[in-house]
């Protein structure tokens, strides 16, 4: 690492290529505002595009006054600054909640700008407090490892460039270069579980070794390089055990004891997404508890309404509510929806909005099936590449909570999702001046 903070050169961490288009996330706080700077100047050196996000998450009298400051800070600067401002939240918990709303915010961003990458400020010491936090409250191999200093996300990539530096380092670079930041004061509250290791365990770990966070790194990284090979396993199995969705029990208790629990914590991870945060070791063994079950028939409620359901030799995850509302219908000349919508078979149409969809059954598999969203379902965009999950378009678009378990998902006989009516159509999706056979309209 290099110690003269003041001419740190964040290209020294990362690889950047010549037109990259960057979205940053800039709370306008010391680590953040480093990394805008280190990216500042290097902008020429590899004509980057940078993009600053700044999220008011409007709990704090001083948000107006932050946002103000980004605002300018970018307009000297010359960058481009985009804003978003939380008006209400009505999640028990605010930290999950205002982190799902910052991310989404972020990807909306990175589809408007045509982004490549998504930076963060997350630093080592945030990287110590996550590790810590998972091993408390409990976690698998990749939960352990707290985060990756880059995840690919199909179509950009996630990168934390400077986890490599302590928040000290960072606040010492902003003083050398006479970079003004804000200091959030909720940073100091113990009401936070993050801050509460703050303030009371990472000073004792640096206490015994300045240098704490490289060890912690290194550990990060042999856990993730472990983590890799164990995936590799988790998913030849799965392929084996899963059926439609749906846990086969006795080829499930075939397996290795540590394959299963991994298992346990992708399915919920695919069930809960973004709020995995919900879910610990408790939860885990409460699952399992219901695998083995000596009963045919048992459920379980986890958090935020979801059941665990074995029913014979077959378990599976499902909202509380799913039953009532579940359906699969082919589609065939016209299909009545029970969300009051329908799908029509038609001739020829001059729309081309997300309500009228043209494919060939020369690239897909008839028959086409309309049903409700499933677990871990994910669509290949139409102009975009790479995968995006169900439920991330729902939030994206502000499907209320009510209307997402009756919501369309149209696929083809293999399973591969073509259309999601009056939302998003696939990379199966054709033009008008292209060669299509069939056209369907969802009213």
């Amino acid at each position: 690492m290099k110690k003269d903070n003041e001419n740190i050169m964040i290209d020294d961490y990362f690889s950047f290529n010549n037109g990259d288009v960057i979205v940053v996330g800039c709370s306008s706080g010391p680590d953040s505002m480093a990394l805008i700077s280190m990216l500042l100047k290097i902008r020429d050196k590899y004509s980057l595009k940078l993009i600053c996000s700044h999220i008011n998450h409007n709990v704090r009298r001083e948000s107006i006054e932050e946002e103000k400051y980004v605002r300018e800070y970018c307009l000297e600067n010359k960058l481009i600054f985009e804003t978003m401002t939380i008006e209400k939240y009505g999640d028990d918990n605010f930290e999950n909640e205002a982190r799902n709303i910052r991310y989404h915010f972020f990807e909306e961003l990175v589809n408007k700008y045509h982004a490549n990458y998504l930076m963060t400020a997350h630093h080592g010491d945030d990287l110590i407090e996550t590790i810590l936090m998972r091993m408390v409250r409990g976690s698998n191999l990749s939960g352990y490892a707290g985060f990756k200093k880059v995840v690919d996300m199909g179509y950009y990539k996630l990168v934390r460039p400077l986890i490599h530096f302590t928040k000290d380092e960072l606040i010492r670079y902003d003083k050398k270069n006479n970079i003004e930041y804000f200091d959030d004061s909720s940073n100091s509250s113990s009401l936070y579980t993050r801050n509460r290791y703050r303030k009371y365990v990472l000073p004792f770990l640096k206490s015994e070794d300045n240098n704490v966070h490289t060890k912690f790194l290194k550990f990060s990284n042999t856990l993730l390089d472990v983590n890799k090979f164990i995936c590799k396993e988790r998913d030849e199995s799965l392929k084996k055990i899963l059926d439609n969705g749906k846990l086969d029990i006795v080829k499930y208790l075939a397996l290795d004891e540590f394959i299963q629990k991994e298992i346990l914590y992708f399915l919920m991870g695919e069930f809960y997404q973004d709020d995995l945060i919900l879910i610990n070791d408790k939860h885990i063994n409460l699952v399992y508890s219901v695998i083995t079950s000596g009963k045919a028939n048992i459920t379980a409620t986890l958090p935020n309404e979801v059941e665990a359901v074995k029913s014979y030799n077959y378990f599976y995850l499902r909202k509380i509510m799913d039953e009532l509302t579940k359906y699969e219908i082919e589609i065939g000349e016209a299909v009545k929806l029970p969300n009051g919508h329908s799908i029509k078979t038609i001739k020829e149409s001059d729309d081309s909005s997300n309500y009228t969809c043209r494919l060939s059954s020369n690239e897909i598999s008839l028959p086409l099936i309309v049903r409700t969203r499933k677990m871990g379902d994910k669509i290949t965009l139409k102009g975009i590449g790479g995968t995006k999950k169900i439920k991330d378009i729902f939030i994206n678009e502000k499907i209320n909570i009510d209307e997402r378990d009756l919501w369309p998902i149209v696929e083809d006989s293999l399973g591969r999702i073509v259309w999601i009516p009056g939302l998003k159509k696939s990379k199966f999706d054709k033009k008008k001046n292209e060669f299509y056979d069939i056209i369907l309209k969802y009213r």
